[in-house]
């Protein structure tokens, strides 16, 4: 019987450590292939897809195009999509974690290379 639930525990243990690198594995690749994806969700709708800001609502709310605000640094982009921006920008840090919104400020900014 001793045997037996020596097994059983470590079985369970084992069970638990696979399933909890699978999510780690598997929430680290999602963030990596969703950056584009959340870019076209979130962003592009104003930015638009290839950061020039072409769209209605960019166009209404004076989107500046992605050359132009290669000016700002980097830590002012994460700051804007982190904490939002008067108005016309939403905060996403309730939506996407520090790194995910680096992610999304280096992808935009490699729009305008």
């Amino acid at each position: 019987m001793g045997q037996v639930r020596i097994l059983t525990v470590r079985t369970v243990g084992l069970a638990a450590l696979i399933a909890g690198s699978c999510f780690v594995l598997s929430d680290s690749l999602f963030a990596q292939q969703s950056t584009e994806e959340n870019y076209n969700k979130k962003c592009a709708v104003c930015h638009g897809k290839d950061g020039l800001g072409n769209t209605a609502k960019g166009k209404k709310v004076h989107v500046k195009d992605v050359h132009e605000n290669m000016k700002d640094s980097e830590a002012v982009m994460i700051k804007a999509v982190t904490d939002g921006k008067g108005d016309d920008m939403d905060s996403y840090k309730n939506e996407f974690n520090a790194d995910q919104i680096k992610a999304l400020v280096e992808y935009y900014r490699s729009l305008g290379k």
